[in-house]
């Protein structure tokens, strides 16, 4: 059993040594290079599994989020109500002119009025006197008269708001948010999203 393995050992040796330096070197370095090349292979498929969930992510959730928000945000409009609640001060002179007619509240008395008097075989012609106007005389007359107003008026108001961004000054900045996001969700979506689509862009075959 020693000299088995003491000939396996051996044979060993001879394979990483032939006592020369460099068919040692190339062979030891093929070796670790063969090995690397395993472990990056794997890595990488391991990697790969990640690599289209990771394009999905930013594409569809990030970059398509933020593109197809903007879009949304420059269609919206504002739709809210504004209360109005205040007092508005009124200073205006009010002229009144018209005819009506005013009802005495109590007697009055009209000195040196000029009265005309026909009755049987009494003729009086614009003889001076006082005439007493009893309470409840009907009077027409001509109003004109100017009238000072100064005051308040409250002012309470529910008024209903749409505004249109797309039509303010926001439209300008959104677009431009648009456009620089499109070029990189563009770019992602021309990118294969599995193995399947690369392989079909590759032209590797499996395509329908």
């Amino acid at each position: 059993m020693q000299s088995s393995s003491s000939t396996s050992r051996r044979a060993a040796n001879r394979w990483v040594w032939q006592g020369r330096v460099l068919p040692a070197f190339w062979t030891v370095g093929s070796a670790l290079s063969v090995f690397l090349n395993v472990v990056l292979l794997v890595s990488l498929l391991a990697v790969s599994r990640q690599l289209f969930a990771l394009k999905d992510l930013v594409q569809n959730q990030l970059l398509g989020g933020l593109y197809y928000n903007f879009i949304l945000m420059d269609q919206a409009n504002i739709q809210t109500n504004v209360v109005v609640d205040s007092t508005i001060p009124v200073q205006f002179d009010l002229r009144v002119r018209t005819n009506t007619e005013v009802i005495l509240t109590q007697a009055t008395s009209i000195q040196g009025a000029s009265v005309t008097l026909t009755t049987g075989g009494l003729n009086i012609v614009q003889a001076p006197t006082n005439i007493i106007l009893p309470a409840g005389t009907r009077l027409p007359i001509a109003l004109d008269i100017l009238v000072p107003v100064d005051t308040t008026i409250p002012v309470r108001l529910n008024v209903p708001v749409d505004i249109a961004l797309e039509e303010t000054d926001l439209h300008t900045p959104f677009v431009g948010l648009q456009e620089v996001v499109s070029p990189f969700y563009n770019w992602l979506a021309r990118l294969p999203g599995s193995w399947r689509e690369a392989r079909c862009a590759l032209g590797w075959g499996g395509c329908p």
